[in-house]
This record gives C-alpha cells, sequence and structure tokens, in this order.
C-alpha cells in the first residue's frame, strides 16, 4: 500500500517510458528511469560546453600566440637596450679614467715644470742673496720662501704613470665602487681622480704663485734697501767731491763677452732679478769706492791738536798755512792708512821728516807726515786699516805727533771732512 501510494501523484499513477528494442524475433525492452535521464542530458551538456569551448580556444589561439610573442619581444627589447645602457655607461666610465689618467699625468708634469723653474729661481735668487748678505743688505727677519709648498725631499715623479706618480697625495690612487642601486641601466659617477686632482692641483698651483710672489717680494725689498743704502754712499762720497764717474767706469773697464744666447723672457720675477741684480752692483761699486777712498782715522782714539787752515807757525810766529791736521801721538804710536791704495812715497820728505804718501785714486792722496820709523816701501798695496809707520818727531817738528794729509790732484783737503764722513759711512759699509 506504501508503494503504491509513492508512485502516485495527487492520486494519479505516474506513467513510465519504456525503450522498445525489437531485432528479429528477439524483442528487448527498458525501462527509462529518471536518473537515466538525467546522466544523458548532463553527458549531452558537457559535450557541448567541450565543443564550444574547442571551438573558442581554435579561434583565438592565433590572437593568444600572437600576443605572448609580442610579449617576449617587447621583454626581450627592453632586456637589450638595459644591456646597451650598461655597456654605454660602462664604455664612459672606462674613458672618463682613460681621460682622468690623462689629465692627472698632464697635470703633474706642468706642476713638475713650475718645480724646477722655482729651483731654477731659487739657484739664482741664492746667489743674489749671497751677495747681499757679502755687503749687509739681507734683512734679518722672515725666512728664505722655499721653492715647494709640500713636505721637503718629497717630489711627484712621471714614472710609471702620473697617477702613480700622485698615488699618495690623491689618497692612494682608486677610485671608491659605485654604489648599488636597483635601476639596471643607471650607474651614478662617483667623485673621481681627476676631481680630487683638481682641487689638489689648483691648491698646489696657488701655493706655488704664493711661493713666486714671496720671492719676488723679498727681491724688491733687497733692491730698495740696496739702492737706498747705494744712494746714502753716493751722497756723501759726492759731498766730498769724489768723482764717481770715474769710479763707475773704472770698475766697468773689465772685458765681457760669451756666445749669444736669446734673451730670456721678460717675466716679472726675471725684471725683479736684473732689478736686484744692479742695484746690488751699484751698491758694491759705491762701497768699494767708499772703502777706498781716505775716510778711517790714521791714528785712532788720538786726540786732535792742530786743525787744518791758517794757525800762528810755530817756528816763525806769523800765520801760516796748515795743510792738514795734527793727532797728538807719542813716539812709536802706530800710523795707519786711512783707505787702500799704493805707496808712491817712503822716506824723508824735507818739513815732512819721514814721510809716506800713498794714491787712493780718482786724483786722491794721503800723507803721514813726522814719522819715526817707516813700515812700507814704495810700490806696496796697502788696505784700509794697514798700519804703514810708527808716529814720532821728525822734520819740522816741536814734538812727536802724527801731520797728516788729505790732497786732490795735488790741492790739500781739510781732512775733517772725511773723517766726519768716514763716520757716517761705517754703518753702510761695515
Amino acid at each position: 500500500m506504501a508503494g503504491k501510494t509513492s508512485n502516485q501523484v495527487f492520486g494519479k499513477r505516474r506513467q513510465q517510458h519504456v525503450v522498445i528494442l525489437a531485432s528479429g524475433d528477439r524483442i528487448r525492452h527498458m525501462t527509462v528511469r529518471p536518473w537515466m535521464a538525467a546522466i544523458a542530458v548532463c553527458f549531452v551538456g558537457v559535450m557541448a560546453i567541450g565543443y564550444l569551448g574547442a571551438t573558442t580556444y581554435l579561434i583565438f589561439r592565433d590572437n593568444l600566440i600572437g600576443a605572448s610573442m609580442a610579449r617576449q619581444a617587447r621583454m626581450q627589447h627592453e632586456y637589450e637596450d638595459r644591456i646597451a645602457a650598461l655597456r654605454a655607461q660602462v664604455d664612459r666610465v672606462t674613458s672618463r679614467q682613460l681621460l682622468d689618467q690623462q689629465v692627472v699625468e698632464d697635470k703633474v708634469e706642468k706642476l713638475l715644470e713650475q718645480q724646477v723653474a722655482l729651483a731654477s729661481r731659487h739657484g739664482r735668487l741664492d746667489a743674489l742673496l749671497d751677495r747681499a748678505q757679502a755687503v749687509g743688505e739681507l734683512p734679518e727677519s722672515g725666512p728664505l720662501p722655499t721653492i715647494k709648498p709640500g713636505e721637503p725631499n718629497k717630489q711627484a715623479s712621471l714614472s710609471g704613470g702620473g697617477a702613480a706618480a700622485i698615488e699618495n697625495l690623491l689618497g692612494g690612487g682608486k677610485v671608491q665602487p659605485a654604489e648599488k642601486t636597483s635601476a639596471l641601466g643607471y650607474v651614478p659617477l662617483t667623485d673621481t681622480v681627476a676631481d680630487r686632482a683638481d682641487r689638489l692641483f689648483s691648491h698646489m698651483t696657488l701655493s706655488l704663485k704664493d711661493i713666486e710672489q714671496d720671492q719676488i717680494d723679498r727681491i724688491q725689498q733687497l733692491t730698495s734697501g740696496a739702492s737706498e743704502t747705494a744712494e746714502e754712499i753716493s751722497g756723501i762720497l759726492l759731498r766730498n767731491g769724489i768723482p764717481l764717474d770715474q769710479a763707475v767706469n773704472a770698475d766697468a773697464q773689465g772685458g765681457i763677452g760669451g756666445p749669444y744666447v736669446a734673451p730670456q723672457s721678460s717675466s716679472p720675477f726675471n725684471a725683479s732679478l736684473n732689478e736686484l741684480d744692479a742695484a746690488l752692483t751699484r751698491l758694491e761699486t759705491m762701497r768699494d769706492t767708499a772703502k777706498r777712498m781716505p775716510f778711517a782715522n790714521p791714528a785712532p782714539g788720538k786726540d786732535i791738536t792742530s786743525r787744518f787752515g791758517n794757525r800762528p807757525d810755530p817756528f816763525l810766529g806769523g800765520l801760516a798755512m796748515h795743510a792738514g791736521i795734527d793727532f797728538r801721538s807719542p813716539v812709536g804710536g802706530e800710523i795707519r792708512s786711512t783707505g787702500a791704495g799704493k805707496i808712491i812715497a817712503a822716506g824723508p820728505a824735507g818739513g815732512y821728516g819721514n814721510m809716506v804718501e800713498i794714491d787712493h785714486g780718482l786724483g786722491l792722496t794721503t800723507r803721514y807726515g813726522h814719522m819715526s820709523r817707516v813700515l812700507v816701501k814704495v810700490g806696496d798695496e796697502v788696505a784700509s786699516g794697514d798700519v804703514i809707520g810708527l808716529s814720532g818727531s821728525t822734520g819740522r817738528s816741536t814734538g812727536p805727533h802724527l801731520h797728516y794729509e788729505v790732497r786732490r790732484n795735488g790741492e790739500a783737503l781739510d781732512p775733517m771732512r772725511f773723517l766726519n764722513a768716514g763716520m757716517k759711512l761705517t754703518t753702510l759699509i761695515d
């Protein structure tokens, strides 16, 4: 009863579908169940969907393949572009390094040229400084400028390449590696050797220019001092009637010559050296002239008892011209030459007694009378301060003393003018 109830729908019995299969005399039948129909419908649906999917794939396959190939081609082009950019960057870095090395070598060569020039100038300057020191015009304060700003005995060399020559100065000479970046085709450039070399060489060039300017300033200072001293000496000599033109011409009579060499460039340093050389030459001429002239004291420390000019004659009582000055000096006191020259008279000379006469050049002569003993002979060369005899009372004399005369071309001059000038020249000559 329950089975029957389950097959009834609203009081009616559902009709079942039956499939009859006949083959000859044989007849078969099969009842179609609902689940069988569902399976069949599902199978047909799956086949239809598969067919539609295969058809759609075959239709769009070419487009998909083309898009995939285009995407791969774009990716390949992008990588090739990045690789080309990397190669270009590597080429730029390599070229920059080669250029940096060449720049460094050029700068080292220029720096060495400047150092050689300064060393050469320093050698020429040393000779002039020795001359200036010999004449006493070298200032006491201020050290001499050095030929290079770095440590002593350290000099760059081009052997082995310019970069190797200044490797220590540039912090090892190695370029720091670039920082890593996520961009494949970009490598940032860091501070290179050439950049550091530019800063270093700029500083060293400025230092060398400062040294050169210091040398020029020192030369100008020496030139000014030598010129002022020469002017003071020449002024004193001119006031005492010394013919400086003859003295300069006498010094210039020496022979000159040599092979022809092209003139040097008229740089400020060379011009300053020429000015200093001319000033020192003039100063030396003035000093040599002053040292030869009779400006010294023939009897140092002795009092003057009679001056130049008219005075009562000690023997006749009337006025008489005293052609020199008398120094109080005991018998045997030393008598010294007042300047450099040549002995032209040595021995008895009438009223002079034992007398020595010295020719100092430029028309100037000196006479020393009343000697007790003559220590030189005619033709001897004497320097200023040399002992030429001993004082006494020979000739026309009332007692032991030294009679001293200065004559220009045979005319008697007041020796006090030369003694006073000699006191002023002492600080300029010694």
